[in-house]
């Protein structure tokens, strides 16, 4: 049985899990940061159902003007600790992936631990990778 690919990336968030929990779950908190490093200020928009088996939708448009949205199910929320929900982009629905959100105080603010697991292939975890990188970049200037 062959190994399917993931990710594993870890930020020191300068607050409180409560508020960057607030910021994942909140939809009007989430659009001021969400998205690639390349994603249009201002065009991110969130609909979400945070509890289990609720849905989210989450779309952006990026300076190549491509238009990308994102959906899922939350399979497991602890508030100010965890979050656990399934990520597909609406041209590839059929290839689901399971993203895990781990939060831990450290001291004034937050270790993140962000796991993107079951991608489709290589090339899928690597593109990921690099739009991660640029969200948690964003994430960590939201709280500056």
């Amino acid at each position: 049985m062959l190994t399917q690919p993931s990710l594993t990336l870890n930020r020191r968030i300068n607050a409180t899990p409560e508020k960057v929990f607030a910021a994942w779950v909140d939809p009007e908190k989430i659009v001021r940061w969400f998205g690639p490093a390349h994603t249009i200020d201002g065009s991110v928009q969130a609909e979400m159902d945070v509890r289990v088996g609720g849905s989210f939708r989450i779309s952006f448009k990026t300076e190549d003007g491509e238009f990308h949205q994102v959906g899922g199910t939350y399979r497991d929320v602890v508030p100010d600790q965890r979050l656990v929900f399934s990520w597909a982009w609406h041209t590839t629905p059929e290839r689901e992936s399971v993203v895990t959100v781990t939060l831990r105080p450290d001291g004034d603010g937050t270790l993140l631990s962000l796991n993107h697991g079951q991608f489709f292939d290589q090339a899928a975890r690597d593109g990921h990778e690099r739009g991660w990188m640029g969200t948690m970049d964003k994430l960590e200037r939201f709280f500056a």
